[in-house]
């Protein structure tokens, strides 16, 4: 299993995912956070197809703390189910790496 991960998390609306990146990166629970200000999503949702402008996190952290981070995230998301989807990295330039390991505690 892979030591880091990117985690994706859409959110209503700029506000809420600065509020969440703040949160992440504050607890230490992210070394970083980038929030890509608008993506079109289509989902099915209760029976029909929606859609929904969105504002996309791209969260890196490390497996170890990916359970606290989806709990902080589930708390203080608005959406009944929130899409928090963990991505292993496989490879990264290594003083990145090294920094994500001392950043996320």
């Amino acid at each position: 299993m892979s030591r880091f991960l990117v985690v994706l998390v859409t959110c209503p609306n700029r506000r809420l995912a600065g509020q969440l990146a703040r949160r992440l990166v504050s607890t230490h629970l992210a070394a970083c956070v980038n929030i890509v200000p608008a993506v079109e999503s289509l989902f099915w949702w209760e029976g029909k197809v929606d859609r929904a402008r969105e504002v996309l996190l791209l969260i890196k952290t490390t497996t170890k703390r990916f359970e606290s981070l989806r709990r902080m995230i589930a708390r203080h998301h608005p959406y009944d189910v929130p899409e928090i989807l963990a991505l292993p990295i496989h490879a990264a330039h290594r003083p990145y790496a090294a920094w994500l390991a001392s950043t996320v505690r």
